[in-house]
């Protein structure tokens, strides 16, 4: 709203222009993000490169759709792959198998293992023969469903790109296992 005007209905650029000219930007804490047209691979590529955690692309035309998720934009997000030690398996009867990972003797988070079956299948007879103790990397997962591993297992972990933390975190693989 601007002066009592829902600015919502308006397209994204004329939006865009009002923005600029009620805070225009300069040194500080307000980041006004030029828009670019066309080249959008280009663009996303650039963004990877330069260690961006993504693109966000809207239609020009569009209006601000508020609550519902819209097709007139699109949030393209920039991922990881990190190498990391294997430090617990979670398996739970009609659940995803989750990895609990560590880097450098820290605990970074969960991943759902989105392997194949046999590589699942030897991944767990490996956990059996490398059962341990609790690790001592404080992590929220102390629970009983766990089963945790001696150091030794590394996989290759898909991540967001942004945080410390592992964030929609997949198992691309176990370095091992080809």
């Amino acid at each position: 709203y601007l002066d009592g005007e829902d600015l919502r209905p308006r397209p994204a650029i004329e939006r865009k222009a009002i923005l600029w000219d009620l805070i225009k930007p300069a040194e500080g804490i307000i980041q006004y993000s030029q828009h670019v047209e066309g080249g959008g691979a280009e663009f996303y590529d650039a963004a990877e490169r330069m260690g961006l955690e993504g693109v966000v692309s809207k239609r020009k035309f569009s209006p601000y759709r508020s609550g519902a998720k819209d097709e007139a934009w699109l949030k393209t997000k920039c991922w990881d792959i990190a190498e990391l030690d294997l430090i617990g398996v979670k398996r739970k009867a009609g659940e995803w198998t989750e990895g609990l990972f560590a880097r450098d003797g820290k605990y970074v988070g969960k991943a759902v293992i989105a392997t194949t079956d046999a590589i699942k299948d030897r991944l767990w007879k490996r956990v059996q023969k490398a059962k341990a103790a609790p690790p001592h990397v404080p992590t929220a997962q102390i629970t009983p469903d766990v089963e945790w591993v001696k150091p030794g297992i590394k996989a290759s972990v898909r991540t967001l790109r942004g945080e410390p933390k592992l964030r929609h975190a997949s198992v691309q693989g176990f370095l091992d296992e080809g």
